[in-house]
């Protein structure tokens, strides 16, 4: 049996060490909360950079840290006050629960897409995709990255199925048409760097109407 679609080994080790860029972090960080199996090879890979930590020599704080520190304990009433949802989807695993999502759009055939409200780096972002059962993606490849992990349902495309909690890395290489293969839509989120490139004359054809 072949090993579960999941985030590469280079990609973990940047999630790990925090210099994964955010919107692949959201993208990542919802992976492992699904992925408790690839969660603990974090955690330890986490631990060992926490050992190197201790291992460094101290720097010396500020003067005034201290005095800083203890004037907001101060300016602590101890009131818990319960932060109201940021989105209207309880169903999403917690990492996506922390943003505030954009209003569905529908692209045609199918999908839908919704702009998740998570830190920016340049052009890449984070989206959530909808796709019905038995549609597919338009054929196309990437302006860059494109890193995607299913949620609910499933999708394959010419080499992999993909299920709930598996992970997909995307890029310029890559020429897929995801068809959903579940009997419920496939809930997707995506951290895309740029826009997708429609394949053939068609595709060519509709790109300009196709914005995610």
């Amino acid at each position: 049996m072949n090993a579960r679609p999941s985030p590469s080994e280079e990609r973990l080790l940047a999630y790990a060490a925090g210099t994964l860029s955010p919107p692949e972090a959201v993208v990542v960080s919802t992976c492992l909360a699904m992925r408790p199996d690839a969660d603990v090879w974090v955690r330890q890979l986490q631990g060992v950079g926490g050992a190197i930590l201790e291992d460094l020599e101290p720097t010396a704080m500020q003067p005034d840290a201290l005095s800083r520190a203890l004037a907001r304990v101060g300016s602590d009433t101890g009131e818990v006050v319960a932060e109201p949802p940021l989105n209207d989807m309880p169903e999403l695993p917690e990492p996506l629960r922390r943003y505030p999502l954009g209003h569905w759009r529908r692209l045609g055939g199918g999908v839908e897409v919704r702009d998740v409200h998570a830190p920016r780096d340049g052009d890449t972002r984070v989206i959530l995709l909808r796709i019905a059962p038995g549609q597919a993606t338009p054929k196309h490849t990437h302006g860059g990255v494109e890193l995607t992990c299913v949620i609910s349902g499933a999708y394959a495309t010419e080499n992999q199925s993909y299920f709930a909690g598996d992970f997909e890395e995307a890029d310029g290489e890559t020429l897929h048409q995801p068809r959903v293969i579940s009997d419920e839509p496939c809930l997707c989120v995506a951290a895309l760097d740029g826009q997708i490139i429609l394949d053939g004359w068609f595709g060519r054809l509709i790109q300009p109407f196709v914005r995610l």
